[in-house]
């Protein structure tokens, strides 16, 4: 048998590469861990995982489904666990940038349940960004 240990990677399709690169290094930390022109593909470091950005004009966005847009998503959000989680100065910073910060919420997650913010990419995808759990 086996058991999963965490997410390895995402992969998130986008008409402008460039705004998501800004948006996921510059103002969420990510640092670029690969580049694969070739494919169309940029392959971020977050923390453990990947979030994997496929232009949709490269050879492997053009191989797939349609890009981001108001119907058909089929991602509702995914989560990004920060350390530390400090909510007043997270909030200035993404304010900094442009991005405007959600309310600060309890929710439960993979380490229990914790203060999270959504926040909204260049493209429309929604990812929470998660402290660490509160609860005993």
């Amino acid at each position: 048998m086996f058991r999963i240990l965490a997410i390895d990677h995402l992969v998130l399709r986008s008409a402008d590469v460039p705004a998501l690169l800004r948006f996921y290094v510059d103002v969420l930390g990510c640092s670029v861990e690969r580049e694969q022109p070739a494919f169309g593909l940029t392959q971020l470091r977050a923390g453990s995982g990947l979030i994997d950005l496929v232009a949709l004009d490269g050879p492997l966005g053009r191989a797939g489904g349609a890009g981001p847009g108001a119907e058909g998503r089929n991602l509702d959000h995914f989560c990004l666990r920060l350390d530390p989680f400090d909510a007043a100065a997270l909030g200035a910073h993404l304010l900094a940038h442009g991005v405007e910060p959600g309310p600060v919420e309890m929710r439960f997650g993979a380490e229990g349940r914790g203060p999270s913010i959504y926040v909204r990419d260049p493209d429309g995808n929604v990812v929470e960004l998660k402290g660490p759990p509160t609860d005993a």
